[in-house]
């Protein structure tokens, strides 16, 4: 069984090569084409001289190149920093120096925005764009600036991946930072390989699953869609989330079979005056007990789901949802466990509390991150 996240990929092409993998918008990879794709980068990005645990940034929104570069970063032994779509470059000023970023993935117009802060990043050697060429003002940065083309050009088949264990760092995820600059949590191989098959595990996934990722790979929960689908051999649809019915529309192409998605594209899905769809599994951020009934109508009835509420520990606790429940059993409570995880409520004597006594949520296992 794999022990480094991206061998998800490579065991599954190499037992079911045709099965479809990823598909975003009229494209459709399977999982050979999606290993293919995933060692060019990696061995393009070891030509560039990426070493272990360097840190790669993928600044994109949710496209194929996008996944692509993550798990090419991870397949050459480096750490891939998935930096969110929306976020500014005053925010990435921060991010790019804060974890010594070596190799920047992003597309021409974002890389125009950052060319003022770019000066600012003395780790940064190499920025990718996507797009065929690299921009015109690309000429007057320090850094050498790449069309995706042009790196995989320089792919060195012959290059060997440096060798990582399950222990090793693999992703830095940052934090919204809504009380103060971004924090960059790290994630070993271990933590991310435990919570794809512990969230698989509960929710019953399988090869002939299809998933709709609409949240941010660059959060915890977004980027477990990839994960949990990949450890099974199912497939990915990607989606940056417009409104509520482009979401609803693309369960219907795709014939999603999961979704994960946030309260407020949970609680707009009443919109849907269509017939039943065949979609097995929703997953929702916490649901107020007012709300729970009627989502289990509009979602459970008129979707034919089941819906569970997933409780993401942020920070501290990244890319698990350590606890999970049906919200027609009990919509009020925060649910048990997933499996490989324990949670406890335990007071100022570090004891654990009695029924119904406030204390301070722990949680230990496998998916607990080596920290910020």
């Amino acid at each position: 069984m794999p022990d480094l996240i991206h061998q998800f990929i490579a065991h599954r092409a190499q037992a079911t090569p045709d099965a479809p993998a990823l598909l975003f918008k009229d494209q459709c990879f399977t999982y050979a084409q999606l290993q293919s794709e995933t060692d060019t980068v990696a061995a393009a990005l070891l030509a560039l001289g990426i070493g272990p645990g360097e840190r790669v940034a993928v600044y994109l929104p949710k496209q194929a190149e996008t996944v692509f570069s993550i798990f090419g970063a991870a397949a050459a032994g480096a750490c891939f920093v998935p930096i969110n779509p929306l976020l500014k470059p005053r925010q990435l000023a921060h991010i790019l120096p804060h974890c010594n970023v070596r190799v920047l993935v992003t597309s021409a117009p974002r890389l125009e925005s950052l060319l003022e802060i770019l000066v600012d990043c003395p780790d940064l050697h190499t920025v990718v764009v996507v797009e065929d060429r690299a921009p015109e003002r690309a000429s007057s940065m320090t850094q050498q600036c790449l069309g995706w083309g042009q790196f995989l050009g320089i792919a060195d088949t012959h290059a060997t991946a440096h060798r990582r264990i399950d222990l090793d760092m693999t992703a830095i995820l940052y934090t919204s930072g809504s009380t103060g600059n971004p924090k960059g949590v790290v994630l070993s191989h271990r933590n991310m390989v435990a919570g794809a098959r512990s969230v698989a595990s509960y929710l019953g996934n399988s090869s002939s699953d299809r998933l709709l990722a609409v949240l941010p790979l660059s959060f915890d929960a977004g980027l477990s869609q990839l994960t949990t689908a990949f450890s099974v051999g199912a497939s990915v649809v990607l989606m940056d989330y417009l409104l509520p019915r482009d979401v609803l529309r693309a369960v219907a192409r795709y014939r999603v079979t999961g979704l994960a998605a946030v309260l407020p594209c949970g609680t707009s899905s009443g919109t849907w005056n269509g017939p039943p769809r065949p979609y097995s599994r929703c997953a929702t951020s916490p649901i107020p007990a007012a709300h729970a009934r009627v989502h289990n109508l509009t979602l459970q009835q008129r979707l034919n789901t089941l819906i569970f509420l997933m409780w993401v520990a942020h920070g501290v606790v990244p890319l698990n949802l350590p606890a999970l429940t049906r919200v027609s059993v009990r919509p009020e409570s925060m649910g048990k466990a997933i499996p490989n995880a324990e949670i406890l409520v335990i007071n100022e004597a570090g004891q654990e509390c009695a029924p119904g006594e406030p204390g301070e949520l722990v949680h230990r296992g496998a998916l607990v991150s080596l920290g910020y």
